[in-house]
């Protein structure tokens, strides 16, 4: 009876060991076919950006047993959200494929299988933006092999480091995941057989250019060119439009009060609207173009009384010119200018 009781406690043994070792078995097949599932899919893909969905997520991250043998770097996007350029969506999906791409370029061997570019989009993966408790965009992650909590536990970029573009998004990985990305290698601006067609033009077309350069008759050689030239830069100084390409100010602003207006003078010193520095560089370029005129111009008329004429209305235009510059910057900041008058004026 005794050996019987042995040998059935030997059986429950080797049973319980060979359903171990076959469930071992079973989750390292399963963890290797997702891996190959996962490299297939990048190698599709031509930055080796992985496209996920709802599915993809639950099949790769939710439903993966824990370990995995691969770490997630999601990038969330909104293709509804594209139009709004402050967001600058689309430029850092592109950053996002180039960090991909200098990985997969810099690490061939195992190294290359450990980390995996992923995107979801929110129309076609509302519930994984749930489940990662996304609610505002630009938005990346980083799911390690540990991780099975995605809202609480993966790891976040901060808003911050979106600033270096592809270079921040490297460092991020190499911090959080100790895997090293490599140079960033940017795709150049020309593909060779572009570079080839330019090269041949140039060669055509210059014994051509010596011609004409020789014989003056270049686009160069006309003052029209140049005088226009003047003018745009001297407007574009005096309108301050390199202060609204810098600061990516508006042309104009919706009226919070009534939807359907546009307010295109904005009340305060602290910002200025494009159609504000449009308006007051044109105030200047009419005053700049009508001291040209009188200098260069007018200075040339015989009739005495023309040139008066033309004087007398060129200073009122510049007068009134003047005024209305004043009177805006009277209205925006508060402080008032106002003209000196001797006291024997008065």
């Amino acid at each position: 009876m005794a050996l019987k009781s042995k040998l059935v406690s030997l059986l429950f043994l080797i049973a319980t060991l060979s359903s171990t070792f076959a469930a071992s078995f079973s989750d390292s097949d399963s963890d290797s076919d997702l891996l190959n599932e996962l490299v297939s899919l990048r190698s599709t893909s031509e930055s080796g950006v992985i496209h996920l969905d709802d599915h993809g997520i639950s099949k790769f991250l939710t439903s993966a047993s824990t370990p995995r043998p691969y770490s997630l770097l999601v990038f969330f996007d909104a293709t509804q959200l594209h139009s709004k350029n402050e967001l600058r969506l689309q430029e850092l999906r592109r950053e996002f494929g180039i960090v991909s791409a200098s990985f997969l370029a810099n690490n061939n061997g195992s190294e290359g299988t450990k980390l995996f570019f992923c995107e979801i989009e929110f129309s076609k993966s509302q519930s994984s933006f749930q489940l990662f408790g996304v609610n505002a965009l630009p938005h990346i992650r980083l799911v390690s092999p540990s991780i099975s909590n995605l809202r609480d536990e993966s790891g976040q970029m901060d808003q911050s480091d979106y600033s270096r573009l592809a270079e921040s998004m490297a460092e991020f990985v190499e911090q959080r995941t100790k895997l090293k990305v490599g140079p960033i290698q940017r795709p150049p601006l020309l593909s060779k057989p572009q570079i080839g067609i330019i090269v041949a033009l140039i060669v055509i077309a210059t014994p051509f250019i010596i011609k004409r350069v020789l014989k003056g008759e270049t686009i160069l050689h006309d003052t029209r060119l140049w005088l226009s030239g003047a003018i745009f830069i001297y407007f574009f100084s005096v309108a301050g439009t390199m202060h609204n390409i810098i600061r990516k100010m508006p042309m104009f602003l919706q009226d919070r009060n009534d939807p359907n207006k546009l307010v295109f003078f904005y009340q305060g010193s602290g910002m200025q609207l494009g159609a504000e520095g449009f308006a007051v560089g044109f105030l200047y370029t009419v005053v700049g173009l009508l001291l040209a005129f009188v200098t260069n111009v007018l200075v040339r008329v015989k009739n005495i009384t023309a040139q008066r004429l033309i004087m007398l209305l060129a200073l009122f235009i510049s007068f009134w010119a003047v005024k209305k510059v004043v009177y805006l910057d009277n209205w925006k900041t508060g402080y008032g200018i106002h003209p000196y008058w001797p006291s024997s004026w008065r």
